[in-house]
């Protein structure tokens, strides 16, 4: 990492948490779609460890719908995760061997239940983006192996307002190539060929604040990152590797197998490379 690059521990991580999640209806029905578990967790906790593993921190959850679950989450977030004893006459609570492997600080930013993804980062992001120059954006459904640190520091050096990470993933169908008539060619789930979709896991500077509007019908995905690439100030960070989104029953099978498997890339991270002394 450039020596100038941002540290990633003092970038907050706004992490979208509110949507339906309509087409994983089985599992959201009574939780938000974030909270639905891959190998024991939600997928919320992998996303955060993803994004700790580069160094990150600070989150802030943009809620909406069915808040109140991922706000019980965190309050019990470390009792659940030690020994306690509770004093029933007195209702006090005494922690035992606290696990303090999670040095994160997450605000819990409720940003109402109907809002769309733009509305959400404007609203959570003018109470708690406070002085910071840049600032990350992800889904709570997405999973990869990308190196967020490394993709922070591309997202300085370039200049642009936003990075958008840019991934490449197999088609859901097989491709036939047909010559005359016959099938010249047969390829199951083929890679898209220099074809790039969005896959969250942004970067942007303060001044995207401009690009948004704290209302509920703001789509971060229409008008706000439409115009920022018709300025020509959003960039893309390319990665080849792993990406998956959890968008049905389907989705969250395959991830659950990947876990039980052990070999789930986004738990099988290289260690991060040290940060060069002095930067910033």
């Amino acid at each position: 990492m450039s020596p100038n690059a941002p540290n990633p521990a003092e970038v907050p991580v706004f992490v979208l948490c509110g949507g339906l999640g309509t087409r994983l209806k089985e599992e959201t029905e009574f939780r938000p779609k974030p909270m639905v578990p891959v190998g024991g967790q939600p997928i919320l906790w992998h996303i955060m460890q993803t994004y700790s593993h580069w160094g990150f921190r600070r989150f802030v959850l943009c809620l909406g719908f069915k808040a109140e679950v991922i706000k019980s989450y965190f309050l019990n977030y470390s009792s659940m995760r030690s020994d306690f004893t509770v004093d029933l006459a007195t209702n006090a609570v005494e922690v035992h061997s606290v696990d303090h492997s999670d040095e994160w600080k997450v605000t819990l930013a409720d940003t109402g239940e109907a809002t769309m993804t733009g509305g959400r980062v404007a609203r959570a992001a003018a109470r708690y983006l406070g002085d910071c120059e840049h600032f990350a954006v992800t889904y709570g459904d997405g999973l990869t192996d990308a190196n967020l640190a490394e993709e922070l520091g591309y997202h300085a050096a370039r200049g642009s307002v936003g990075t958008v990470l840019g991934v490449s993933p197999p088609s859901r169908f097989g491709e036939l190539k047909v010559k005359g008539g016959r099938v010249a060619e047969f390829e199951e789930k083929p890679q898209f060929q220099d074809a790039w979709i969005n896959g969250g896991f942004f970067f942007f500077r303060r001044d995207f604040l401009r690009y948004l509007a704290p209302d509920e019908s703001c789509v971060l995905e229409r008008e706000p990152l439409v115009r920022l690439a018709e300025d020509g100030e959003l960039s893309i960070y390319k990665h080849g590797g792993f990406w998956h989104a959890m968008d049905t029953q389907r989705d969250m099978e395959h991830l659950n197998a990947l876990w039980a498997s052990g070999e789930a890339p986004w738990r099988k991270l290289p260690a991060p490379r040290p940060r060069l002394r002095g930067a910033a």
